[in-house]
């Protein structure tokens, strides 16, 4: 079989991967993370959420978290290659990240998001999709004149938690609206583990036959129901470069719960056991990969010790075979 010569993963595990703990993460410990991860080789990672913390108090130490990666004396010197990314669903986490970017601590990308399934999107961002794609059109330009470049998310590609089975024609057409009003990249999400592999290859299939730019079209996969390594496998025999994932495959819906109190999150989780809804393994995806012969520029031996460091952070074993294990030796 055919698969591409070399990809490009991200890492989201300091936004997207903490962003489900019911406890803080402590800051010094995303630092770190950040840093290691960069060490690591990675060149793309997601860092915080711009969004109002008291619904999302993971991220209240979003401008910290910037600011501490920014001027590391660790990864200084390598931060002109990276591109680091805040999520920004609403106006006032827009503006707050193109602050920051004037500032000189901002991100150097942004994400907005839309659901093919509307009951998902008004749940994500309190906005139909009509007035979504308004505000995305004005807000992406006022990004781009701040030096931002933007990714536009399409979600519940593959089927919604609330509404259940989508179109997948809807999400390539989601996908080239995203790029006709200014978007660097689009996200391809499968947010709660709905896609199965045979519909993975046959819309990665579709959506570069339509959009033949694969750098401009990132996979992210949960693994909720076991699927996520296979559907990565789809997404490769489609010719797919460019993933996403998370340290140990946590990850998920913003936590209702945080350090004994409840809070907004995103409202009730879509599943009963919270602890099966995380993302892609970013150790067992890169170990994968490696042993199919195609380049990461990822240094696997430190990612697994970094990964044995994440299951001390958030206090539990994480569902990543190759941090049990180990890779395969050579």
């Amino acid at each position: 079989m055919e698969y591409p010569k070399n990809v490009v993963i991200g890492d989201i595990t300091v936004r997207d991967g903490f962003q489900h703990e019911e406890k803080f993460i402590p800051t010094d410990a995303k630092v770190w993370l950040a840093e290691q991860l960069i060490l690591c080789g990675f060149k793309r990672l997601e860092l915080t959420n711009f969004g109002n913390p008291r619904g999302m108090p993971q991220f209240k130490d979003a401008d910290e978290v910037m600011q501490r990666v920014r001027t590391s004396k660790k990864v200084g010197h390598l931060l002109d290659n990276v591109l680091i990314t805040a999520v920004t669903i609403r106006e006032k986490s827009i503006e707050r990240a193109i602050q920051a970017k004037l500032d000189g601590y901002g991100p150097d990308r942004i994400l907005l998001m839309v659901s093919t399934s509307e009951s998902h999107h008004f749940k994500n961002s309190g906005t139909t999709l009509k007035e979504y794609w308004k505000m995305s059109e004005k807000y992406i330009q006022m990004a781009r004149d701040a030096g931002i470049k933007v990714n536009g998310t399409v979600s519940t590609i593959w089927g919604c938690p609330i509404e259940g089975p989508t179109e997948l024609k809807t999400a390539v057409e989601f996908t080239k609206r995203w790029l006709d009003i200014g978007a660097f990249d689009v996200e391809h999400a499968d947010h709660d583990g709905s896609a199965s592999p045979d519909r993975v290859y046959r819309y990665y299939s579709m959506l570069l036959e339509s959009i033949p730019q694969p750098e401009k079209h990132i996979v992210h996969f949960h693994t909720t129901r076991g699927w996520g390594l296979a559907n990565v496998l789809a997404a490769l025999q489609a010719g797919m470069t460019h993933y996403e994932s998370t340290m140990g495959g946590i990850g998920g819906q913003p936590a209702n719960f945080m350090d004994g109190v409840p809070v907004a999150g995103t409202g009730s989780y879509y599943y009963r056991d919270p602890n099966i809804v995380g993302l892609v393994s970013t150790e067992d995806m890169v170990v994968m990969m490696d042993e199919m012969g195609i380049v990461t520029g990822i240094d696997i031996d430190k990612l697994l010790e970094v990964g044995a460091m994440v299951e001390r952070i958030v206090g539990r074993t994480l569902r990543s075979e190759s941090i049990k294990t180990g890779r395969i030796p050579k």
